[in-house]
């Protein structure tokens, strides 16, 4: 089995989080992905605080292992839902679209182990000086909203720049994957796109079935020009949207034009305006699985596929 010093700092069994997907990522999920041996994480999106109080104590209903919360910075409810985290003492938080330095006292106060998603070298080494516990290094082949620099560049050079531990994440969906990333010098992978279509994932049957369609030039993304960009799989409404953007429309247009799509996705299934966010492996998602299937087949495909590269070089 693969462990490394991550396991024994947040006490799970295997080396890999489940992202925490706005709209997807519930207490159903993570408690199945904890169960499981890795880290399931609760979106706490943007949600108010009672529905992420509500979340974690589910959780805890379902499992007795480590999980953990994301909070999205740029949510209205983003300093509530930080309170809740403290109060409830959650194990993990993991956190993404800005700087939670403002925050930190608090959780680290609650013995909450913080854990910031990154896309680039400088806010990794700011956040480590705040007093992250490990970082997670995310490259634009993910799903969501992504960065500019790829998986492969992005990790080693965050792995170079930091002295916590480094977990990679985006473009991760079978065990050669994890195994690549564990060779770039990460102590974990964070798995998204792939949990979409676990059996205890709550998304509406239309975005599991457009996952598991989906080919390798399936998803566009969208944004850049109002420094949000996202990654989703093609529909009408993705479309739209980078017709709009492409036409002038402005960040205001754009935001209107976008709001609810998520939800209409992960909730409704609606496929002529809902936004898919998932990665660029999604063309090699082919079929539904349990979670606990999911992370023993990325550990598994791993072991094998680091012994085979070791028999390899001998």
């Amino acid at each position: 089995m693969i462990r490394t010093p991550i396991c024994e700092l947040l006490g799970i069994e295997k080396p890999l989080f489940q992202g925490g997907m706005a709209w997807i990522a519930d207490a159903s999920l993570a408690a199945a992905v904890s169960e499981a041996g890795g880290l399931g994480i609760i979106s706490a999106m943007n949600a108010g605080p009672d529905w992420a109080r509500e979340q974690i104590r589910d959780v805890r209903t379902r499992t007795q292992r480590p999980f953990g919360v994301n909070v999205m910075l740029q949510s209205p409810f983003a300093a509530e839902v930080a309170d809740v985290v403290a109060e409830e003492r959650v194990p993990v938080v993991v956190t993404g679209a800005g700087n939670p330095s403002k925050y930190l006292r608090a959780w680290k106060a609650a013995g909450v182990k913080v854990i910031p998603v990154v896309s680039s070298v400088a806010l990794a080494r700011l956040l480590e000086r705040a007093g992250a516990d490990a970082i997670v290094a995310e490259g634009g082949e993910s799903g969501g909203h992504v960065g500019d620099l790829s998986t492969m560049v992005l990790v080693p050079q965050v792995v170079d720049a930091v002295k916590v531990p480094v977990l990679a994440a985006g473009g991760i969906a079978d065990g050669r994957q994890v195994a690549a990333a564990l060779m770039l010098g990460a102590q974990g992978v964070q798995v998204g796109t792939r949990f979409l279509v676990a059996t205890e994932c709550t998304v509406s049957q239309e975005y599991k079935d457009r996952v598991i369609k989906a080919k390798d030039l399936s998803t566009i993304v969208t944004g850049r020009s109002i420094n949000g960009a996202v990654r989703c799989l093609k529909t009408p409404f993705s479309q739209e949207f980078a017709r709009r953007e492409r036409a002038g429309a402005t960040a205001e247009e754009l935001a209107s034009f976008g709001t609810g799509s998520l939800r209409k996705a992960a909730k409704d299934g609606n496929y002529q305006e809902g936004s898919f966010m998932a990665g660029e492996v999604a063309a090699m998602v082919h079929q539904e699985q349990t979670a606990a299937q999911i992370v023993d087949d990325l550990m598994d495909g791993a072991e094998r596929c680091l012994k085979g590269a070791m028999a390899w070089v001998c």
